[in-house]
């Protein structure tokens, strides 16, 4: 009810303050899941889809692709832009989870993920952090959602305190159990009768 209480309220800075006291501090890795399936899409595996039709796509199927993301996930926008030094950017998709209290900014990317994708997102979550956060909003965190990911390109590019970007991958069909033990990185799994 922190988000009704806060509006209600008067001091709005002593409900933000009791809630931080009374309310754990949100654990991002148990929310972000890594990989995600989005076979409602019914893209066939090995066709080239474009970002763009793929946006499309999740919004065509906005109610399954927020049961794919988890708990407490609201749609903000699309195609979110924001300028600087007269330059425009656009973040693909802008959630808010109000579990977390926070913003959740999605790059889709259709390749494998690169140093850049998460250098960019870097900068959606610090414009988000200075410029978009609410008075007992936590910080932004963002997910760049791509078809392949190499763990090293993650591990050197993101500082070893990270909490606030990851990268996930996705599938646009139900993944064989093979597949699943090599993402899940699982050397014993029994399918259970």
């Amino acid at each position: 009810m922190y988000y009704q209480r806060i509006l209600a309220s008067q001091d709005k800075t002593a409900v933000a303050k009791e809630i931080q006291i009374t309310e754990p501090k949100p654990e991002y890795e148990k929310i972000v899941k890594d990989p995600y399936v989005i076979e409602f899409l019914q893209i066939q595996p090995d066709t080239h889809v474009y970002e763009g039709d793929l946006e499309q796509a999740l919004i065509d199927h906005l109610q399954h692709f927020l049961l794919e993301l988890g708990r407490g996930f609201s749609f903000v926008a699309r195609q979110k832009r924001f300028t600087l030094d007269g330059q425009d950017f656009f973040i693909d998709l802008v959630f808010y989870n109000y579990i977390l209290k926070c913003f959740v900014l999605i790059d889709l990317k259709m390749g494998k993920l690169t140093h850049q994708d998460l250098g960019q997102m870097q900068m959606y979550v610090n414009y988000y952090t200075r410029e978009m956060m609410n008075e007992g909003d936590t910080q932004p965190i963002g997910i760049v959602l791509c078809a392949d990911k190499g763990d090293s390109i993650v591990k050197y590019t993101l500082p070893e305190d990270n909490h606030q970007i990851f990268a996930s991958k996705y599938f646009t069909y139900l993944p064989s159990e093979e597949e699943l033990k090599r993402e899940l990185n699982l050397k014993e799994f029994r399918k259970k009768e």
